[in-house]
């Protein structure tokens, strides 16, 4: 009852939040091995996502986290003339914790990209998102976990109206500006002006990962939408995006989560399906990608088939 009652009001939220609901996974620039990827990579999965054998062509989006070519100082992601050429709809990244410098890169590259490929590119964006987890890795929990350099939410602020300054006379100029993190970061007082300064929020969550509470695969789906929850107290009625999710068929147990091929399965089944086609949804994830996260496996197809581990049918 408990569930249901969460997903009733969340879906209900969702739907009064968003027009249209975009379905699609999360997107490297390297793969896990550290290597490049490049445009015949991305259309491959961006081709691959579409043709998932049971779901009847719904993952048709892609979120990115930043919009520089992988060796390069800030040339435009190769996965934007991808998507177009694939018909992909695009949540645009930008990452946000190396410091002005590097931002500024982040910056040109889109701005680069919105001049060359015009409104082929610019007419894919869902929106654009100031960094990825920023807030989590800059706050005490993030440090105690070693979670690698952050941003503050003062600065994530200036990004933010850095970009609306420069998207102005634009392609990108009215493109909704977000920005993804953790609930325990949302929360936290002092990034309520990153929450108050974005059009949308994105969520991250990953009960697998809660391990400092009961979080076995039978509290997953009700650890999840409380979490949701927590993100959606501070949005202020601003859409909320999941923008990554999903739980391992591989990996060391977590706190009482155990990461297997018929848990994933079943959180899929569970979450994943009560998400599609009612909030906007970026999947955690079509092929692993994530060098610090090697003794995991969250993807859905192995990297050299697309046949899935399970059915993916909803």
């Amino acid at each position: 009852m408990q569930l249901r009652n969460q997903l009733a009001a969340s879906l209900g939220f969702a739907a009064t939040a968003a027009a249209q609901a975009y379905q699609g996974f999360n997107y490297g620039a390297t793969n896990n091995d550290g290597s490049c990827r490049g445009y015949d990579d991305f259309r491959g999965f961006f081709e691959r996502a579409k043709g998932l054998a049971g779901t009847e062509g719904q993952f048709t989006a892609a979120r990115l986290y930043t919009s520089i070519q992988c060796g390069t100082a800030a040339d435009p992601i190769s996965a934007y003339q991808a998507a177009i050429d694939t018909d992909t709809q695009i949540l645009v990244g930008l990452w946000a914790s190396a410091g002005r410098a590097a931002y500024e890169n982040e910056l040109n590259a889109l701005i680069s990209a919105a001049k060359q490929l015009g409104t082929a590119f610019t007419d894919r964006i869902i929106g654009v998102s100031v960094g990825s987890e920023d807030l989590y890795r800059a706050s005490p929990t993030g440090q105690q976990n070693n979670a690698g350099p952050g941003a503050t939410g003062a600065e994530i602020e200036g990004y933010i109206g850095w970009m609306r300054d420069w998207f102005r006379g634009t392609l990108l100029e009215g493109k909704p500006i977000g920005h993804v993190d953790t609930w325990t970061a949302w929360v936290l007082p002092e990034n309520a002006g990153v929450a108050a300064s974005v059009d949308f929020l994105g969520h991250n969550g990953f009960p697998y990962f809660e391990n400092t509470k009961p979080n076995s695969i039978d509290l997953a789906a009700d650890n999840f939408w409380s979490a949701v929850q927590q993100t959606e107290s501070v949005a202020a009625g601003k859409p909320v995006f999941i923008t990554e999710t999903g739980w391992p068929s591989m990996g060391p147990q977590s706190g009482d989560a155990i990461a297997s091929v018929e848990n994933s399965q079943r959180y899929y089944s569970q979450v994943g399906c009560a998400l599609f086609g009612q909030r906007t949804t970026f999947w955690y994830t079509l092929v692993d990608a994530n060098t610090a996260q090697t003794e995991l496996s969250f993807s859905l197809t192995p990297l050299d088939s697309a046949t899935p581990k399970f059915d993916l049918t909803c």
